[in-house]
């Protein structure tokens, strides 16, 4: 039985994701969020002896060491040097303002969340980077299973609310204050910055023999990176233990897209997610959701709401204000609060809702800065509270 349900941790994403470059419903469910539902049922009905728990273990800190520096292969630092000023201006904006409100939250939940420095450290990643971030982030800082669970679950009820808000009612409701976005604002960065969307968006091609090659050469860098981010962690003692590893894949990984060898490697952003998924099946695996969401929790489970509705919505609103006492316009201050808050997959979503090809470009930019940016970002801010 262990065996299988190992294999079946390997499997089941790979199934998943196959199955989104067939069906496009798969995609409009989220992989991420599927992962989680089959994780969250495999516990449940309690089909994974408790011999296997240290494999689980193991796996799960190989999936996030080998799958953040095979995500931010894709990087280009040269990308950030050439951004707009204005986008970069809302970067830095809406980077700060999710810092401030998870501090105000912090202060405000102290006393009613647990590990909520650590719950701060989650957010900051998953605001600025994603699912990647977070994972990262909560193994790092040795997050238990439920409430990383409990955290991400929470967090994509509300980001999806949040996305169908930005793609329907915020340009009417922020450009009543905002000033509107000039044609050609960022036609410099447009010209300057060829960037495929398709990397961050489709699975085409991955599952080829023809991609094998590509993908047998990104993991092999992957893991000489996980291998030396592994033995630094073994040079400190404590809890940061398990925090430098985490530092120093995304570190390395940078170092390696500057490498135009490695940056220039085919679908090595897609065999990164693949590992992210990988995470997310087994963290959810584990988790005891009777004991999460027994009426015993119902105080948790709302105080966990309340707190990151109070962080995306308040940096939401913050960020506004800031872009309108910088004179950011309403179409770039929509599209970095989206790739922010949601990632670089729903920037063309949002771009095309506003009728405005020109922004896809420098949201897509600020979205992998988040996946370099947040891991640094999450692991201060939650040393700093703690």
């Amino acid at each position: 039985m262990g065996i299988t349900i190992i294999l079946f941790y390997f499997l089941f994403p790979a199934l998943i994701l196959y199955l989104s470059t067939k069906y496009s419903i798969v995609n409009k469910i989220g992989v991420v969020v599927i992962c989680y539902a089959a994780g969250l049922l495999l516990g449940l009905v309690d089909f994974i002896p408790e011999s296997i728990s240290g494999t689980q273990e193991l796996l799960m800190g190989f999936s996030i060491l080998v799958g953040i520096p095979l995500v931010l292969f894709s990087e280009n630092i040269l990308k950030w040097v050439k951004m707009a000023k204005n986008t970069f201006i809302s970067l830095l904006l809406g980077v700060a303002s999710v810092v401030v409100l998870v501090i105000v939250g912090y202060f405000i939940f102290r006393e009613k969340l647990p590990e909520i420095a650590k719950v701060s450290g989650m957010m900051i990643g998953v605001y600025t980077g994603g699912t990647a971030n977070m994972a990262a982030i909560a193994r790092g800082l040795g997050v238990e299973e439920e409430l990383f669970i409990l955290t991400n679950t929470v967090e994509i009820a509300v980001g999806a609310l949040i996305l169908l808000f930005l793609i329907t009612g915020a340009k009417p409701l922020f450009g009543l204050f905002m000033r509107p976005y000039k044609a050609g604002e960022n036609k410099h960065l447009n010209n300057q910055v060829n960037m495929d969307m398709s990397s961050f968006e489709s699975y085409e091609g991955f599952f080829s023999r023809a991609g094998l090659p590509d993908l047998g050469k990104a993991f092999g860098i992957a893991l000489v990176i996980f291998g030396l981010s592994y033995g630094m962690g073994f040079l400190f003692t404590g809890d940061i233990r398990q925090t430098i590893p985490v530092l120093a894949v995304t570190t390395l990984g940078i170092l390696a897209s500057l490498v135009p060898a490695v940056h220039n490697i085919k679908k090595s952003f897609q065999l990164g997610m693949y590992w992210i998924y990988v995470f997310c099946l087994i963290i959810a695996s584990k988790a005891d959701l009777a004991a999460l969401f027994n009426p015993e929790s119902v105080g948790l489970v709302l105080n966990m709401f309340l707190f990151i509705s109070l962080v995306i919505v308040g940096s939401l609103v913050l960020h506004a204000l800031l872009s309108w006492i910088f004179k950011i316009s309403v179409d770039e201050y929509i599209i970095t609060s989206t790739a922010l808050a949601n990632s670089p997959p729903f920037v063309p979503v949002v771009a095309a809702a506003m009728r405005n090809k020109e922004v896809v470009i420098p949201g897509m930019i600020i979205g992998v800065i988040g996946y370099a940016i947040g891991n640094y970002l999450g692991v201060a801010i939650a040393y700093l509270l703690m």
